[in-house]
């Protein structure tokens, strides 16, 4: 025996953990809370917005809704996949948190959908921001920004590492050289981002890495490479109904699309959502969508009106999430609690 009693013991791991985390996140809150940098950000979002609005019905006045003429059953099955993969990423998400500071599922969905809805006039990378800041207002969260920000981060990869075999899979359906050097280097960075998280938990624990704050934080709020497994499956399974949705969705526009060649719409724009500095997110992600399905044969105009209904499609479930984990809780907050027993 050490001599130290457990509840101290525990009390020193959250004092640690607390100090760690208000590293981060004091520069932070002072940066937002400058009274310049708020204005500026509130200008952003807000001609961010009229921009985006201005295009979308500048667009659809003059070419029409590109759902107008879809097969209305494959579109809603297309949007309850869609629906359920936001469920499987907060699911995966969720394990890459220890189990004393782990959300709730339900507060990583709201992140998410938020983050999907954010992402249409803000730029590229900045929903990170909105999931974070999304996750720490949620009532019930304990953990602090710096696990938020850890847990995203192996997100990332894990995302990364899902899109590997999808990527692969695209390769067999690719028309030129370029397409299948672009699907090659998603589907390594994917292997490698794999081999990074599966060696985090080991260069956590050793023990040049433990003399340091930053080191021992790390290997407290690193999960075993059993959680970050079952949280690779479960990602993966989001990422695979998300391809079956797009799938289905080119069916419904008639567009007669192959599974590889929806699997590579899915890999191009997820690919150019990693790009740091950019237009709007989901702009990009139309984008490069519509780029790979001209590419491939489709026709410009059918490319760009598929992607910017996939997208369109993409952000109304993220929305949808959003009023269903609020209604949820709600409902739970005024649900009557039982009578004590006597």
């Amino acid at each position: 025996m050490d001599g130290v009693h457990p509840n101290e013991r525990r009390h020193a791991l959250i004092l640690r953990t607390s100090r760690a985390d208000s590293t981060v996140q004091s520069p932070v809150r002072v940066l937002l809370r400058n009274r310049k940098v708020q204005v500026v950000l509130n200008a952003g979002l807000g001609l961010g917005l009229l921009a985006v609005s201005y295009f979308s019905v500048r667009h659809f006045v003059k070419g029409g809704w590109p759902l107008h003429h879809a097969d209305p059953i494959l579109v809603a099955a297309a949007a309850v996949l869609f629906l359920i993969a936001y469920a499987f990423k907060a699911w995966g998400w969720q394990r890459l948190f220890a189990p004393n500071d782990r959300p709730a599922a339900g507060a990583l969905a709201f992140a998410g959908g938020a983050a999907c809805v954010g992402g249409v006039a803000m730029p590229g990378r900045v929903d990170d921001a909105i999931r974070i800041a999304c996750v720490r207002r949620f009532p019930g969260t304990r953990a602090g920004l710096g696990t938020i920000g850890l847990s995203l981060i192996i997100v990332g990869m894990l995302d990364n590492a899902a899109l590997a075999p999808l990527a692969s899979v695209a390769i067999t359906d690719a028309r030129s050289w370029t397409v299948r050097a672009g699907f090659m280097i998603v589907a390594v960075a994917g292997v490698l981002a794999a081999i990074v998280v599966g060696m985090v938990p080991k260069f956590a624990g050793m023990r040049r890495v433990m003399k340091y704050r930053i080191g021992r934080w790390l290997s407290e709020h690193t999960q075993n490479r059993r959680e970050s497994l079952a949280a690779l499956l479960l990602i993966s399974v989001s990422w695979a109904l998300r391809g079956t949705a797009v799938f289905l969705l080119l069916n419904a526009l008639a567009l007669r699309g192959s599974f590889p060649l929806a699997l590579g719409f899915l890999c191009a724009s997820a690919a150019s959502a990693a790009v740091p500095i950019g237009p709007a997110g989901a702009a990009m992600q139309a984008g490069a969508g519509a780029t790979l399905l001209a590419l491939s044969g489709v026709p410009k105009g059918d490319a760009i009106a598929f992607a910017v209904a996939a997208q369109a499609l993409v952000v109304v479930t993220g929305a949808a999430v959003m009023l269903l984990v609020a209604a949820w809780h709600i409902a739970a907050r005024f649900r009557p609690r039982p009578a004590a027993a006597f």
